[in-house]
């Protein structure tokens, strides 16, 4: 069974429809998919009719921005309950700061390149309301003509090297977990250490801080990622051993023409999916 836990649409900073996506993920053979937008469910409803239509098991999730010790985390939160009412605040209030942080970066990066607004940004958005992320920035700047694809924005002014770099806000790492579990989710960290490769040095803080996080309700970590390096995988799954943790691969899917990642170019197993259903009670996995 192919399963592809992490995947992103118009409703975030994807770069195609719901619709598109499954018709894309048919084609690619995945038997299962996750749709996780950033600080959103607003595509659940759209995934669910989707997904049937072409005989693929649903996964509802959430890919929630969150800070632990000055580090941008990502929180892939599976079933978690879209009503909950302080899941629901916590997810606005994160929407409204990625908005702020976004016309903060404009501020910075006008100083370089003088041809970009607000308005640019915004007109990369899908739909009218949605708040705008790094990508729509990167997008704007395509479509300027300062760069060809969004990659190179990414490797160029966007990397988190740069100086024009914003620090996110999010929501403290260990909130958002007990966020997620009181909302009937399942937390599994995304993509973690992600891009810390050959200069990647584990130190004991990094286990104290992950411990942290593991205490706190955390289920499980996203080790086969493009994005996470081979010594990072190896001391991640070591750990999730010793706590018993949930393993999971993605893809991360941004679109044909978002990121280079492609759906089910990584997978998790079936008994995993299987663990994660078990511990989520918030909302249900739709099975073909």
């Amino acid at each position: 069974m192919k399963i592809d836990l992490h995947s992103h649409s118009t409703h975030s900073d994807g770069k195609e429809t719901v619709a598109q996506i499954f018709q894309y993920a048919a084609e690619a053979g995945l038997d299962v998919l996750a749709l996780t937008d950033h600080d959103t469910t607003a595509g659940w409803d759209e995934a669910r009719t989707e997904a049937a239509k072409h005989g693929i098991t649903f996964v509802p999730g959430i890919e929630i921005t969150t800070k632990h010790h000055g580090v941008s985390v990502h929180m892939l939160a599976y079933l978690p309950d879209p009503t909950y009412e302080p899941l629901i605040q916590r997810l606005k209030e994160v929407r409204e700061s990625r908005e702020t942080r976004v016309e903060r970066y404009v501020e910075n990066l006008q100083t370089e390149y003088s041809k970009l607004t607000m308005d640019d940004v915004r007109a990369t958005l899908s739909e009218e309301g949605k708040s705008p992320g790094r990508p729509h920035i990167a997008d704007a700047m395509v479509n300027l003509g300062y760069f060809g694809h969004r990659n190179e924005v990414f490797a160029g002014p966007l990397d988190k090297g740069s100086v024009f770099h914003i620090p996110s806000d999010g929501i403290h790492t260990v909130e958002a977990v007990k966020l997620i579990r009181a909302a009937g989710g399942v937390p599994v960290m995304a993509h973690p250490m992600a891009r810390a490769k050959g200069d990647l040095v584990i130190t004991e803080k990094h286990r104290e801080h992950f411990i942290e996080v593991i205490e706190a309700g955390l289920a499980g970590y996203e080790v086969h990622h493009r994005e996470v390096g081979d010594l990072a995988r190896e001391w991640l799954t070591g750990l999730a051993l010793e706590f018993d943790l949930v393993l999971t691969g993605s893809s991360d899917y941004h679109g044909m023409t978002g990121k280079d990642n492609r759906l089910g170019e990584n997978t998790t197993t079936l008994d995993m999916l299987k663990r994660i259903e078990a511990q989520g009670y918030g909302s249900a996995i739709q099975w073909a």
